[in-house]
């Protein structure tokens, strides 16, 4: 039966005013009609597309809740890399990253900008959501994951009432918000855990993430979550933040209201001081403020760290606190053989988690705070993440408490404990205490699992039971020993069947090719992380022609102090640690058995020379059908090119790719050569 011109129409007109409900109820919290008129015009909605499905658009309101359960979610590669922020907890913390980027921008401009400005926006605790539009339409939803890969959402983020399906606008944008459950539905669900005996949600950021992971879109739908939104992090963003959070409210998006512009420092923490006092007063958690540096320009000049932007940073509020009783002090033994006292204390509600265990750092720690076995003691959790004591209440002693006394030996292998680090003997003497051995089978099984974790090579299936299982029945001594392993090694093994087993093989074989940065960061040096590798591969790969990976770490195993420390922000601690480690005999045989058992550095190119890029300096702007934007900038990096965030007269090309943002006008007004996407490949290729 063909559908009529009138019918087409009134299916128009029936989105359009249940759109329109919706945006009142859910966003401007401003309800028009009743429930049962919302309902009706739904379920007439619901009977034509019954009759007519040919009619139902991605957009439908009825395609809110649709399709059966998910058996998994999906994984999905952000078109656009998710950061999180740094945390301030002092005015102190405040002062000095304003300073920070002071310096960064006076370096950039030749002077201070006299007209810097701050948004400051309560930070809502719940679940970063990245969605992405196409012509205006949802197209995917995804949690952060580890910023560059997360899980596709979609079909539960539908279900949120606040998040608009069509924008108001056909615009192709990325946008990011926070998903949170609010108070009273978090008591609500909670009274059914408690009938079903099951465990209670510590807090609505628990229960809104445990919603989100729901394979059941309706039970999604019924706990009725919120999204409110806060960035565009695509190319097409307003010149501003402020800008930016208007026209977010403008597409149809919720937004919070509280934000404020702030021109000083001192502006900054009236708010935030005002917010600690008045926190509880929205349905939302509230856990600090986050400052973002107001104009783009400037956050395009400011950029990244490895993890975080410069031009915003999270001033959490005070850490919460409560009073339990210390039970007994376990001692951990790290990666780097560092001994860390752990106390286990009667249960305590911090920040709407329970804490039972809180660290005491070191013994010169519990010898300050005077810390014994059975004391009341005060508890915090600092930027309510990580829980430490912060005072013994002694005026409740008893008599009965038993004084902590310094461990003498290895709570793991029996062996020796001194105040000297056995990997950094650079240090005459530590405040920690260290494991003498080595090869301390604590010591061990963490530099394993940090080998092949995320910053390191990456193994899939390889986690942290898996490792001490391989390890516990002797398979795995040392790193180079899981490139070693077979199919036939692992099969008979508890947990593994044939098709794991073969899974696991194929994951180790795949992980073999590494870059340099990721090796040096995996080896698990002293003071080095993700940040310190990526300057050591890059200045030395720089150093001479075209070098295979292996003849780079050459470079930097036979290097001394003193060339090791004239690389940035690479001071002499971190110099010796890194010297000591080359120089080490266990940590060469390491590297050689690594280089025998397949582990391959992949080539590494300098940025100097004769390669054809460089010299030039890139920017991208739009999205690149054939490559990703992360390919892309490897593909320029390896030619000997430069990426920058921003627009200026010393860049060589702009490549705009499609829904080019400002930065394409921005070029075009310079006189800024730009290259198309074919353009672009023919260069690199």
């Amino acid at each position: 039966m063909a559908i009529s011109k009138e019918l087409k129409n009134r299916v128009e007109k029936l989105h359009a005013q249940i759109d329109d409900l919706r945006y009142r109820y859910h966003v401007l919290n401003d309800p028009q009609v009743t429930d049962a008129m919302y309902e009706g015009l739904m379920d007439e909605l619901r009977k034509i597309e019954v009759q007519f499905p040919e009619i139902i658009t991605l957009d439908s309101p009825t395609q809110r809740v649709a399709g059966k359960p998910s058996e998994k979610f999906e994984k999905l590669v952000h078109t656009v890399p998710q950061w999180s922020f740094n945390d301030a907890f002092s005015p102190e913390d405040m002062t000095d990253w304003e300073e920070r980027i002071l310096k960064i921008l006076e370096k950039e401009l030749g002077s201070r900008p006299a007209d810097l400005s701050y948004v400051c926006e309560l930070k809502i605790d719940g679940l970063h959501m990245v969605l992405t539009y196409e012509n205006g339409v949802l197209k995917t939803a995804a949690t952060r994951g580890d910023g560059k890969v997360g899980e596709n959402v979609t079909a539960n983020i539908k279900t949120i009432l606040s998040v608009p399906l069509k924008l108001k606008k056909e615009v192709s944008l990325v946008a990011e918000g926070e998903v949170w459950m609010n108070k009273s539905m978090l008591d609500k669900i909670n009274e059914e855990r408690k009938k079903q005996d099951e465990p209670l949600f510590a807090n609505p950021r628990n229960a809104a993430a445990g919603t989100i992971r729901q394979l059941d879109p309706a039970i999604v739908s019924a706990r009725k979550l919120s999204l409110t939104a806060y960035d565009i992090s695509s190319d097409n963003a307003p010149v501003s933040q402020e800008e930016e959070l208007q026209y977010l409210k403008d597409l149809g998006f919720k937004t919070d209201t509280h934000w404020k512009v702030c021109k000083t420092m001192q502006e900054v923490f009236t708010f935030h001081k005002y917010w600690q006092n008045h926190k509880t007063t929205q349905e939302f958690w509230v856990d600090g403020v986050v400052i973002k540096v107001n104009q783009k320009k400037y956050q395009n000049l400011l950029g990244f760290t490895g993890k975080a932007p410069r031009w915003a940073i999270a001033y959490k509020f005070p850490a919460e606190q409560g009073a339990t009783k210390v039970r007994q002090v376990n001692w951990g033994v790290g990666r780097t053989g560092a001994i860390t006292p752990v106390a286990v204390m009667d249960p305590v509600q911090l920040a709407g988690t329970t804490v039972t265990h809180a660290t005491l750092h070191n013994y010169d720690e519990i010898e300050r705070l005077g810390v014994r076995i059975g004391d009341s003691v005060v508890v915090e959790k600092a930027g309510d993440i990580i829980p430490k004591i912060i005072r013994v209440l002694d005026k409740l002693r008893t008599g009965e408490e038993k004084i902590i006394k310094e461990p003498k030996i290895c709570p793991i292998c029996k062996s020796e404990v001194s105040r000297k680090d056995v990997v950094d003997t650079t240090q005459e003497k530590s405040v920690a205490l260290f494991c003498a051995n080595k090869n301390c089978y604590a010591q061990q099984l963490r530099r394993i699992i940090h080998f092949v974790g995320k910053s390191g090579f990456d193994i899939a299936g390889l986690g942290k039971k898996i490792v001490e299982h391989l390890v516990s029945v002797g398979l795995v001594e040392t790193p180079a020993d899981i490139f070693d392993l077979t199919k036939g090694d692992i099969e008979p093994l508890e947990r593994f069947a044939e098709k794991s087993a073969e899974n696991l093989i194929l994951a180790i074989e795949e992980s073999k090719n590494i870059t340099l940065a990721r090796f040096i960061n995996a080896l698990g040096i002293s003071h080095v992380g993700e940040e310190t590798a990526i300057r050591l591969a890059e200045q030395f790969s720089a150093q001479g022609g075209p070098a295979s990976g292996w003849k780079t770490l050459e470079k930097i195993m036979s290097a001394d102090q003193s060339e090791i420390e004239k690389i940035e922000d690479i001071g002499p601690q971190v110099s010796a640690s890194i010297e000591k480690y080359f120089k080490n005999e266990k940590s060469k045989k390491l590297i050689s058995d690594l280089i025998k058992n397949g582990v391959k550095i992949e080539s590494v190119k300098p940025k100097v020379g004769n390669l054809k890029l460089s010299g030039k300096t890139f920017v991208l702007t739009g999205g690149l059908e054939s490559m990703t934007r992360d390919e892309a900038k490897e593909k320029i990096r390896a030619l000997g090119g430069e990426i920058s965030e921003s627009v200026s007269k010393k860049t060589s090309y702009v490549v705009v790719g499609s829904d080019a943002g400002s930065k394409a006008s921005k070029a075009e007004k310079l006189g800024v050569p730009m290259l198309n996407e074919e353009e672009f490949t023919k260069l690199v290729g």
